[in-house]
Protein backbone atom coordinates (compact mmCIF):
# COMPACT_ATOMS: atom_id res chain seq x y z
CA UNK A 1 0.00 0.00 0.00
CA UNK A 2 2.76 2.60 0.64
CA UNK A 3 4.12 1.72 -2.48
CA UNK A 4 1.39 2.73 -4.27
CA UNK A 5 0.88 5.97 -2.15
CA UNK A 6 4.24 6.92 -3.14
CA UNK A 7 4.17 5.74 -6.96
CA UNK A 8 0.64 7.85 -7.30
CA UNK A 9 2.46 11.30 -5.26
CA UNK A 10 5.28 10.77 -7.44
CA UNK A 11 3.33 10.54 -11.04
CA UNK A 12 1.19 13.58 -9.50
CA UNK A 13 4.27 15.46 -9.06
CA UNK A 14 5.70 14.85 -12.25
CA UNK A 15 2.69 15.82 -13.94
CA UNK A 16 2.87 19.28 -12.17
CA UNK A 17 7.10 19.53 -13.08
CA UNK A 18 5.99 18.48 -16.80
CA UNK A 19 5.18 22.04 -18.46
CA UNK A 20 7.94 24.05 -19.52
CA UNK A 21 7.68 28.39 -19.90
CA UNK A 22 10.27 29.66 -21.54
CA UNK A 23 10.95 33.33 -22.64
CA UNK A 24 7.87 35.09 -21.39
CA UNK A 25 8.21 38.91 -22.28
CA UNK A 26 6.26 41.43 -23.22
CA UNK A 27 5.91 44.54 -25.60
CA UNK A 28 6.82 48.37 -23.66
CA UNK A 29 3.43 50.84 -23.34
CA UNK A 30 3.46 54.54 -24.07
CA UNK A 31 2.25 56.32 -21.42
CA UNK A 32 -1.23 56.12 -21.09
CA UNK A 33 -1.83 53.19 -22.11
CA UNK A 34 -4.55 50.83 -21.07
CA UNK A 35 -3.28 47.28 -21.85
CA UNK A 36 -0.16 45.62 -23.53
CA UNK A 37 0.73 42.16 -25.09
CA UNK A 38 2.08 39.50 -23.54
CA UNK A 39 3.86 36.29 -25.39
CA UNK A 40 5.53 33.13 -24.14
CA UNK A 41 6.62 29.36 -24.97
CA UNK A 42 4.67 26.63 -23.11
CA UNK A 43 6.30 22.86 -23.38
CA UNK A 44 4.62 19.98 -22.54
CA UNK A 45 6.59 17.28 -23.12
CA UNK A 46 3.96 14.38 -20.86
CA UNK A 47 1.74 12.27 -21.98
CA UNK A 48 -1.26 14.21 -21.09
CA UNK A 49 -2.69 17.57 -22.47
CA UNK A 50 -2.86 20.30 -20.06
CA UNK A 51 -4.88 23.45 -20.24
CA UNK A 52 -3.92 27.29 -19.55
CA UNK A 53 -6.93 28.29 -17.51
CA UNK A 54 -6.32 31.96 -16.31
CA UNK A 55 -3.62 34.62 -15.56
CA UNK A 56 -3.05 37.02 -13.09
CA UNK A 57 -0.61 40.08 -12.49
CA UNK A 58 -0.55 42.59 -9.70
CA UNK A 59 0.27 44.62 -12.52
CA UNK A 60 -3.17 45.28 -13.95
CA UNK A 61 -6.40 44.60 -13.50
CA UNK A 62 -6.73 41.71 -14.95
CA UNK A 63 -4.96 39.12 -17.83
CA UNK A 64 -7.36 37.96 -20.79
CA UNK A 65 -6.23 35.13 -23.25
CA UNK A 66 -6.67 36.43 -26.73
CA UNK A 67 -6.12 34.66 -30.21
CA UNK A 68 -6.12 36.94 -33.53
CA UNK A 69 -8.78 35.95 -36.63
CA UNK A 70 -7.59 37.66 -39.33
CA UNK A 71 -11.17 38.46 -41.71
CA UNK A 72 -9.98 39.53 -44.99
CA UNK A 73 -7.69 42.22 -44.77
CA UNK A 74 -8.96 42.94 -41.04
CA UNK A 75 -6.89 40.95 -38.44
CA UNK A 76 -9.21 41.22 -34.84
CA UNK A 77 -8.28 40.30 -31.14
CA UNK A 78 -10.95 37.74 -29.58
CA UNK A 79 -10.54 36.73 -26.00
CA UNK A 80 -10.86 33.09 -25.81
CA UNK A 81 -11.38 30.65 -22.33
CA UNK A 82 -7.97 29.69 -22.61
CA UNK A 83 -5.36 28.05 -24.51
CA UNK A 84 -5.23 24.14 -24.72
CA UNK A 85 -1.06 23.08 -24.69
CA UNK A 86 -1.11 19.14 -26.42
CA UNK A 87 0.50 16.48 -24.88
CA UNK A 88 4.19 15.72 -26.18
CA UNK A 89 3.78 19.63 -27.97
CA UNK A 90 3.84 23.16 -27.21
CA UNK A 91 2.20 26.60 -27.84
CA UNK A 92 3.61 29.57 -28.76
CA UNK A 93 1.80 32.74 -27.83
CA UNK A 94 3.31 35.38 -30.21
CA UNK A 95 2.48 38.84 -31.81
CA UNK A 96 -0.28 38.76 -34.20
CA UNK A 97 -1.50 35.08 -32.73
CA UNK A 98 -2.60 33.77 -29.55
CA UNK A 99 -1.66 35.87 -27.30
CA UNK A 100 -2.08 37.81 -23.35
CA UNK A 101 -3.50 41.04 -23.16
CA UNK A 102 -2.67 42.50 -19.55
CA UNK A 103 -6.25 44.76 -19.19
CA UNK A 104 -5.89 48.15 -16.96
CA UNK A 105 -1.84 48.09 -16.65
CA UNK A 106 -1.13 50.24 -13.09
CA UNK A 107 1.59 51.52 -14.81
CA UNK A 108 3.51 51.98 -18.12
CA UNK A 109 5.57 48.55 -19.06
CA UNK A 110 8.91 50.15 -19.79
CA UNK A 111 11.67 48.34 -21.76
CA UNK A 112 14.13 46.35 -18.92
CA UNK A 113 11.46 46.24 -16.14
CA UNK A 114 9.90 42.57 -15.26
CA UNK A 115 6.07 42.12 -14.61
CA UNK A 116 5.31 38.92 -12.83
CA UNK A 117 2.75 36.86 -13.31
CA UNK A 118 0.83 33.78 -12.47
CA UNK A 119 -0.49 31.04 -15.09
CA UNK A 120 -2.87 28.95 -13.47
CA UNK A 121 -3.34 25.19 -15.56
CA UNK A 122 -5.80 23.20 -14.95
CA UNK A 123 -3.44 19.65 -14.48
CA UNK A 124 -0.02 21.73 -13.50
CA UNK A 125 -1.36 24.11 -11.24
CA UNK A 126 0.31 27.57 -10.96
CA UNK A 127 3.17 28.53 -12.25
CA UNK A 128 4.97 32.23 -11.56
CA UNK A 129 6.67 33.55 -13.79
CA UNK A 130 8.25 37.27 -15.08
CA UNK A 131 7.93 38.71 -17.90
CA UNK A 132 10.82 40.64 -19.68
CA UNK A 133 9.78 43.82 -20.96
CA UNK A 134 11.22 44.93 -24.47
CA UNK A 135 10.88 47.31 -26.69
CA UNK A 136 7.43 48.83 -28.29
CA UNK A 137 8.27 47.95 -31.58
CA UNK A 138 9.51 44.15 -30.40
CA UNK A 139 8.45 41.05 -32.57
CA UNK A 140 9.94 38.10 -30.99
CA UNK A 141 11.82 37.75 -27.28
CA UNK A 142 14.94 37.16 -29.53
CA UNK A 143 14.97 40.34 -30.57
CA UNK A 144 16.27 42.27 -27.61
CA UNK A 145 19.24 39.84 -26.91
CA UNK A 146 20.32 40.40 -30.73
CA UNK A 147 20.96 44.42 -30.25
Amino acid sequence: MRSLAFLLLFASGAACAQLQVEHPWARATPPGAKVAGGYLLIRNPGASPDRLVSVSSPAAARVETHITVKDGDISRMREVKGYEIPANGSLELKPGGAHLMFVDIKAPFKQGDKVPATLRFQRAGEVKVEFEVEGMGAMDHGAMKMR
